[in-house]
């Protein structure tokens, strides 16, 4: 199955799903704009990905449900906090205004927390077994806190107005961006029962895959318009941050996301060589769907 078919039947299920997790009927403003920003749609990367490996591994796709959705709910609390003032300060979110816009800086704080604790919330309640729960609870922690996602955003933010080498914005972007893509594949490779080595052959894919999307962006932030993105251009540049484009060059940065892609690519395969019944043309089909014409 082609990664793009598997979008379009599941893509609607899961955003069902997903925003019947947070009730409408509220007391306060916090709901509403929790499910403001769940509701503002995105690609849906990280959940979309988590759940065609299950199937991709012949497993109970619906199983990953759960996990899918508390991974969703950290990314958009992420993106919530990130456009918020002190952090990276766009008015723009997905073609429409940013949450702190539409409702408040406060509410909008409130809503990235309320998103945060009811990703665990969902972890602890899913019916998974005893092992299964402590180790995707224990993987989503690691991938969203100081050692992941919050690590990475803030050494982002220490190396603005410096000039990063190509380790130190790749180390940046392990964490900030990758890390979450990482949990999409790890806990995957959890819900499908893999062995150790499988696991490790994932977490090297979604390595390679998270460095190239943030090539990828990086290389979009300064060649696309903001209809296009859905969000503003060339805000990197106006913060002063270091990105693969000013440090490389266009025609350098598309070659190294080229080369991320194939390393993907060929690892994907390897794991067909190991388990038979894999359906490796899913993960192809995506990683093929990031590279740049």
């Amino acid at each position: 199955m082609y990664f793009q078919t598997f979008t379009e039947q599941y893509k609607s299920v899961f955003e069902d799903y997903l925003t019947r997790l947070v009730q409408e009927q509220s007391q306060t403003d916090v709901e509403a704009a929790m499910n403001y920003s769940l509701k503002a749609g995105g690609k849906r990367l990280r959940p979309l990905l988590l759940i065609a490996l299950v199937k991709a591994f012949k497993k109970n796709d619906k199983e990953a449900f759960p996990v899918a959705a508390a991974l969703e709910m950290i990314h958009t609390y992420s993106l919530i906090h990130d456009d918020l003032p002190a952090m990276d300060d766009d008015d723009l979110r997905r073609g429409k205004p940013a949450n702190h816009i539409k409702f408040s800086e406060a509410t909008a704080i409130l809503a990235g927390d309320a998103l945060l604790t009811k990703a665990f919330e969902i972890l602890a309640e899913a019916k998974y077994s005893d092992k299964a729960k402590i180790s995707l609870i224990k993987e989503l922690a690691f991938a969203s806190g100081h050692e992941g996602m919050i690590g990475g955003q803030q050494a982002d933010m220490d190396g603005e107005k410096q000039e990063l080498s190509i380790e130190q914005l790749s180390a940046i972007h392990y964490r900030k961006t990758g890390r979450l893509i990482i949990f999409a594949f790890r806990s995957a490779g959890i819900l499908s029962d893999l062995n150790e080595e499988m696991k490790i052959t994932l977490d090297k894919i979604a390595e390679k895959i998270g460095i190239a999307y943030q090539i990828r962006d990086d290389i979009l932030d300064v060649s696309s318009s903001e209809e296009e993105l859905g969000k503003r251009v060339g805000s990197d540049l106006k913060q002063g941050k270091s990105t693969y484009p000013s440090l490389l060059g266009i025609d350098s940065a598309k070659r190294l996301l080229k080369e991320h892609l194939n390393e993907a690519l060929r690892l994907n395969k390897e794991i067909k060589n190991h388990v038979e019944s894999y359906d490796e043309e899913l993960l192809a089909t995506f990683i093929a769907s990031i590279k740049l014409k």
